[in-house]
């Protein structure tokens, strides 16, 4: 059976990259992104996409939008992405035809599995089609586990409930133990821009993580700061 083509509408880069990468491992290759609704119909046009993940709050207009487009002229299934969980809004995404609904901060895996039910019941997807199960790798450092293609965290075996910043600062400083990781390289890797100017960017993104990772936040044990030099993420 050919692969099922799965369209994703979302101006977070960082956030499609993620899911990309969870659709990928569950056998879904044929992925492809759009950061707009302009963008999202001209895909949905060149694509013809078996279904839909559709971000509530672009760009250029509302993720509804497209969705009452799309069903003009189509029946795929569509999945909602939203920051927001009030329940008028979930209504709203499924009484204009959406199939279901996720609210931000949300597990890639999660979704992919939600992805690959919808499939499943459009009969575009067969269980016998998925790919074999590889042995999945992880890097450890204390109760804190990431997985190999950099795109989940856990601790004490549970998913964290994490940002794409969030995942990638984590990424970094599990790559780099018990070392001194300085805020330049931080940026630069994790938002791949020149640090100038983006100290205070940096500090929120590290209060935020702080506030997942650590027990007692005010007194990290994990993640610490190196006065005038950087970070260090250690295990206790």
């Amino acid at each position: 059976m050919e692969q099922p083509r799965i369209m994703m509408v979302d101006d977070e880069a960082d956030l499609c990259r993620l899911m990309q990468a969870a659709l990928h491992r569950e056998g879904l290759s044929q992925v492809q992104t759009a950061g707009s609704v302009r963008e999202g119909w001209e895909l949905f046009e060149r694509f013809s996409p078996d279904l839909a993940i559709l971000d509530i709050m672009l760009p250029d207009g509302e993720g509804y939008d497209l969705c009452r487009r799309i069903r003009e002229v189509s029946r795929i299934p569509i999945l909602f992405l939203s920051a927001k969980d009030d329940e008028v809004d979930k209504i709203l995404g499924l009484a204009i035809g959406g199939d279901d609904y996720v609210t931000k901060p949300f597990s890639p895996k999660e979704v992919a599995y939600r992805v690959k039910a919808q499939l499943r019941r459009s009969g575009v997807y067969a269980m016998e089609t998925e790919a074999p199960a590889k042995p999945k790798t992880s890097t450890t450092i204390g109760p804190f586990s990431i997985n190999s293609e950099e795109t989940e965290v856990t601790k004490d075996g549970q998913d964290m409930e994490l940002t794409a910043k969030e995942v990638g600062l984590m990424a970094c400083f599990m790559r780099n133990p018990n070392r001194i990781v300085s805020k330049e390289t931080l940026y630069q890797t994790v938002w791949g821009e020149d640090f100038y100017g983006a100290d205070n960017t940096l500090m929120v993104h590290i209060r935020r993580l702080r506030e997942k990772i650590e027990d007692n936040p005010s007194s990290p044990r994990y993640l610490t700061t190196v006065k005038g030099l950087g970070y260090r993420f250690q295990e206790k």
